[in-house]
């Protein structure tokens, strides 16, 4: 993942992909990449400071009863993207940021965006899903592995595929074919 030579298009997109305070709850499980979060900061920061958009995506489940359903408090983005204000949020209540509204296509078409970074949680769900629709679409997909984070989950079979092993298995399914799988380290040197 490191050392990826990073050449960003002239109108780049931050995609943040559903950092809320949900996911901050032990009911999830163990979770990989304690430094996510400061990474993501890093992006926000340093997209803010290129003067590029950058995108908020926040998930909206429609089961009242799960932590990110718009009623519970865990449905807020945490306080660091509170900061400033983006570009455009999307709301969603499926994996794909761009099944959502407003229209994420219609708007980076729009503002003539060619390329995302994508970063968030979780890693093998919304970020790769996400990774994957706007790949299918035609933007280059920059996929900024060390800025998401996922869960240890139960395979079909009940063995346990640990959070790492995902991370893996998504790097390996993005890289080559929907998006350049890359370090927040060789985006920040792109900016």
């Amino acid at each position: 993942m490191a050392g990826h030579a990073v050449a960003l298009g002239a109108r780049t997109a931050l995609v943040v992909v559903d950092v809320q305070q949900a996911f901050d709850d032990p009911w999830w499980g163990e979770r990989d990449n304690p430094a996510c979060d400061d990474r993501v900061a890093a992006l926000v920061r340093a997209f803010h400071a290129a003067g590029r958009p950058v995108v908020h995506v926040q998930h909206s489940s429609a089961d009242p009863s799960s932590p990110l359903h718009p009623s519970q408090p865990g449905h807020r983005l945490k306080p660091y993207l509170e900061e400033r204000e983006p570009a455009l949020t999307v709301t969603k209540s499926v994996n794909s940021s761009f099944h959502g509204t407003p229209d994420l296509e219609a708007w980076l078409r729009a503002d003539g965006v060619s390329d995302l970074v994508v970063c968030g949680i979780t890693t093998n769900h919304c970020c790769e899903t996400t990774a994957r629709v706007g790949g299918n679409l035609g933007f280059t997909v920059w996929f900024a592995l060390d800025a998401t984070h996922t869960f240890d989950r139960a395979t079909p079979d009940g063995e346990v595929m640990t959070a790492a092993e995902l991370a893996r298995a998504t790097a390996t399914n993005l890289h080559g074919e929907f998006a350049t799988v890359v370090s927040t380290a060789d985006l920040l040197a792109a900016l």
